[in-house]
């Protein structure tokens, strides 16, 4: 990326400008995160642009958006970072309790509805200054492999866009790493006394309207794909984008949805929403928290990656054990 000249002069730092324009967007964000001034961080981008020669970031009038050659170094500079990082973290133990670092988890909000309240009563206790950012993720629909369903997820963790992906994903790529928090499951889920809680049968089943969550408005996904394999079909009288609106919905109405059990499990009482054993079989998967491996060097990245292992979810006992 650098010859042997443009090394010897330039500034490390000047990738991590890099790394927090590619990741914010936004000049000003940028210089808030960097605790720099406006102009500092103009002066530093004019730097960076004569270092690689390229323009990397143009403006726009709600931010900066990178150039073809930023989006290529995007992943290389990051790999150097998190070495150096790495490097640095092992003269210098990370200490949870008193690192201020910020990190961003991608899940889609059923995932994340989970594993956060207890992630944040751990950080409570153990790590009061670090901060937690959510980013909502969820698989590009229509794909015939989930491989090309998280592609997208799996892009943005290697450009550094997030820290670590909790999704349900088991064929990884050799160079990422996965670890896996729980298992999961889906149940039928409907407002309390509703019909379907006292006669949980197939044919009611599918007699019902249903509710099915789709951030595209896609109202065919799995329950449909299991009720056709019997010959068998539903009305999906509503889809909405997410699994909390989902909950809200199914509180006021005769809706039923299949949603993860452990979610409803956790939040279903406070809408009064019960959660009923399907009549038909639903997938069982696992919720894995993927990052790439070269990731994993970086000792704060590792800790939460074992601090989210370690996390009891509902039903979910697990001995404890190092990454």
């Amino acid at each position: 990326m650098m010859n042997k000249t443009d090394l010897s002069r330039a500034d490390l730092n000047l990738l991590v400008l890099f790394e927090i324009l590619m990741e914010e967007r936004h000049a000003g964000r940028s210089a808030e995160r960097l605790n720099l001034s406006p102009s500092a961080v103009s002066h530093g981008l004019g730097r960076l642009r004569k270092l690689l020669d390229d323009p990397l970031f143009l403006r726009t009038p709600k931010g900066v958006v990178p150039t073809a050659r930023a989006s290529e170094l995007a992943a290389p500079v990051s790999e150097i970072l998190t070495r150096i990082r790495g490097v640095v973290s092992s003269s210098a133990p990370f200490d949870p309790a008193r690192s201020t670092r910020r990190f961003v988890i991608g899940a889609p909000d059923g995932t994340s509805a989970v594993f956060l309240p207890p992630l944040l009563e751990v950080l409570r206790k153990t790590a009061p200054g670090i901060d937690i950012g959510i980013r909502q993720i969820l698989p590009t629909q229509g794909q015939p492999t989930p491989d090309l369903a998280w592609k997208e997820a799996l892009a943005d963790l290697e450009a550094r866009d997030m820290d670590i992906a909790v999704i349900p994903f088991d064929d990884v790529p050799a160079r990422f790493h996965k670890q896996t928090l729980y298992q999961e499951e889906f149940v039928i889920a409907a407002r309390a006394g509703h019909p379907f809680q006292k006669a949980p049968r197939l044919r009611n089943y599918c007699e019902m309207q249903h509710l099915v969550v789709s951030h595209t408005g896609d109202a065919y996904g799995f329950v449909d794909v299991e009720l056709a394999r019997q010959g068998l079909s539903r009305r999906v009288a509503l889809t909405v984008p997410n699994f909390t609106f989902a909950l809200g919905v199914l509180a006021e109405t005769d809706l039923v949805s299949a949603l993860p059990r452990r979610f409803v499990e956790m939040h279903g009482p406070r809408f009064g929403i019960v959660a009923v054993k399907a009549p038909i079989a639903l997938p069982h998967f696992a919720i894995n928290a993927v990052l790439p491996k070269v990731a994993m060097m970086d000792a704060g990245v590792a800790w939460l990656v074992a601090e989210l292992d370690q996390i009891k979810t509902p039903g979910t006992r697990k001995p404890k054990h190092s990454i």
